[in-house]
């Protein structure tokens, strides 16, 4: 194991229920989180103990993204639909009724905003229209995770019947290939910035890493105790983080797909449950962790 220096910066508290959702804002200094509370609140990476309420809605939040070109925030409201703030004014624009299940990842992509939910349906919205364009039926099981490759203009979906399907989004929405292997449901899936690689994680506990030229298997590691909840990379993709319902984070060498760190509850004070999500700023370049015990880590890690 490498000697990576991990601090611990800030532990930010204010949720009232397990925290599910974590993004980074169209301006990189701000960050969002949602609950199990159904609260969103905006944090100030500048100023990171004040939290600014941005939405409380009557069920939790699992997913939130973000339209940079627009300076929105999309909020996944579960058994009900997507809510979307404009940032600048820090008000509700619309708001869209479109399902009676968990959603569990929002991807805006142009004019349209991709939903994931629980009856592995992925539904697409027209922005300009804020109308539903189509429904697509992927699985009978949850759509969990999502993410897009800008260049290759593939759609990478994570699924809890063990898939990942890639669809092509130059045709709308064309099955390219069907990744099989995990044992368990996808909760974690990321490109690498280069789209040279797709890293899946999974509820059983492996990372398998994918070679995007013909979506073949290239390295399967078993990566953690428990679940991999979400992935992450750093900008320059060197390095990515992983975190687990084993309450701890871990840091990978992307190119060796060597683990390099492990920041837990022993070592670093770490979270006390579940580490849902974690993003590698591209701001600060520190990690946000969020989990089921209510609070917000931030750690810087010199590399």
């Amino acid at each position: 194991m490498s000697k990576i220096q991990v601090n611990k910066l800030h532990t930010l508290t204010g949720h009232n229920d397990c925290i599910y959702a974590l993004a980074e804002g169209p301006d990189p200094r701000f960050f969002y989180t949602g609950a199990g509370d159904g609260m969103v609140v905006e944090w100030d990476l500048d100023h990171p103990k004040d939290g600014k309420l941005v939405a409380k809605l009557p069920h939790s939040v699992y997913a939130l993204a973000v339209d940079p070109i627009r300076n929105w925030l999309i909020i996944g409201h579960n058994f009900e639909g997507i809510h979307v703030i404009d940032l600048q004014e820090n008000k509700e624009l619309w708001s869209l009724n479109i399902t009676d299940q968990a959603i569990f990842h929002i991807n805006v992509l142009g004019d349209e905003i991709l939903v994931g939910t629980g009856d592995g349906v992925l539904t697409v919205v027209d922005i300009q229209k804020k109308a539903v364009r189509k429904h697509i039926k992927l699985s009978s099981k949850s759509i969990r995770v999502m993410d897009v490759a800008l260049k290759k203009m593939h759609l990478a979906i994570g699924l809890s019947d063990h898939s990942v399907k890639i669809l092509d989004l130059t045709q709308d929405f064309k099955p390219i290939a069907n990744l099989t292997g995990h044992t368990n449901s996808v909760f974690a899936l990321s490109y690498s910035p280069d789209e040279q690689l797709l890293i899946s994680g999974a509820r059983d506990a492996h990372l398998k890493f994918w070679n995007t030229d013909s979506y073949s298997l290239s390295e399967n590691i078993i990566a953690h105790m428990y679940a991999i909840n979400y992935l992450s990379f750093r900008e320059d993709g060197d390095y990515f983080v992983t975190c687990s319902m084993d309450k701890s984070i871990k840091v990978w060498d992307t190119k060796e797909q060597k683990l390099l760190k492990v920041i837990d509850k022993a070592r670093n004070a770490g979270h006390g449950t579940s580490i849902n999500k974690v993003i590698w700023s591209t701001y600060s370049h520190d990690v946000i962790s969020v989990s089921d015990d209510r609070t917000i880590s931030i750690w810087n890690l010199e590399l």
